[in-house]
């Protein structure tokens, strides 16, 4: 008997009656073999995660995958499948301004393999940081923002994140304010980051004023990106400590940018794993199967 050809189905929506029996019915008439499930219900989320051996199946897999998406449009719940040896890379552009610091822990753990993604491109509005881009191996292009007609440069923009095929944003300290439409379009596929604790200090100049007000700590948040500025869904956060006696506010700045590019990369990583999800307005993590990722080396050994 040949090795099985295994295939992970994962199913997200509001809980409701019926989601097991409606996918697993649609698996078995197309010969597809459930080996194994894992279900939760998160803040009335319901996940669940199926395990499926697809090597006999009786349709082609974009069938498959067809007939599981109509599903989930019918009864409002997101279904994806993957295949559980395929590697995942997602499509990231970093977009920026002039501070390098956030770009290179990207890529550095893009290199390293950390961040399972490849960077399709490096887009900003100033020009500073092509050599940080190009001596990496990354395509690079900008266009001035001007400040009484911002409109032309996020046309621009989003012309070239659909040209590169871009899955999902970083504002890798990327100083412009998204438009609302752009927010819409790229709503849970774009993340920036923020230098301080949301929801304390939003805005500019947020480690002064974290400093000036004699906070003992700092940090920096990464968030998903909406309409409303620093007020997405927070993905995740870090901290420093302040000491204001010795510290000058030049050295906490320091002290928070060394912190940026590691929080900024640590949601990428989140995301792209698919270990989060938006639920009424908050990220919770979902629930991933505990043993899943061990089937197929059990099957060899057996």
């Amino acid at each position: 008997m040949s090795d099985p050809l295994l295939a992970i189905v994962s199913i997200t929506g509001k809980d409701q009656k019926g989601v097991v029996a409606r996918i697993s019915t649609h698996l078995a008439e197309r010969s597809a073999n459930i080996e194994d499930i894992e279900q939760h219900v998160v803040q009335g989320l319901f996940v669940m995660n199926m395990l499926v051996d697809i090597r006999d199946m009786s349709v082609r897999l974009d069938e498959l995958i067809t007939g599981l998406l109509a599903i989930g449009n019918e009864i409002g719940m997101e279904i994806k499948v993957h295949l559980h040896a395929e590697p995942r890379r997602a499509k990231i552009a970093v977009l920026v301004t002039r501070e390098p610091h956030c770009l290179a822990q990207i890529a550095d753990d893009v290199h390293s393999g950390l961040l399972q993604a490849d960077i399709v491109g490096v887009f900003g509005n100033r020009e500073e940081l092509r050599g940080e881009a190009e001596s990496r191996g990354f395509t690079f292009d900008w266009k001035p923002c001007d400040k009484d007609d911002k409109e032309p440069h996020f046309h621009w923009l989003q012309e070239r994140l659909e040209t590169a095929g871009a899955e999902l944003v970083a504002l890798a300290r990327y100083m412009q304010i998204i438009p609302a439409w752009m927010c819409e379009r790229w709503r849970g596929k774009m993340i920036n980051i923020h230098p301080s604790l949301l929801p304390f200090y939003p805005g500019p100049n947020a480690y002064r004023q974290a400093y000036e007000a004699g906070a003992r700590v700092a940090g920096c948040s990464a968030h998903y990106v909406t309409e409303k500025l620093d007020e997405g869904p927070i993905i995740f956060q870090d901290v420093f400590r302040i000491d204001s006696a010795s510290e000058s506010v030049d050295e906490v700045k320091e002290n928070g940018r060394r912190l940026e590019g590691r929080t900024l990369s640590k949601a990428l990583q989140l995301h792209v794993n698919d270990e989060i999800l938006i639920h009424q307005g908050k990220v919770v993590f979902r629930p991933r199967p505990a043993h899943f990722g061990h089937r197929g080396e059990a099957n060899k050994s057996a």
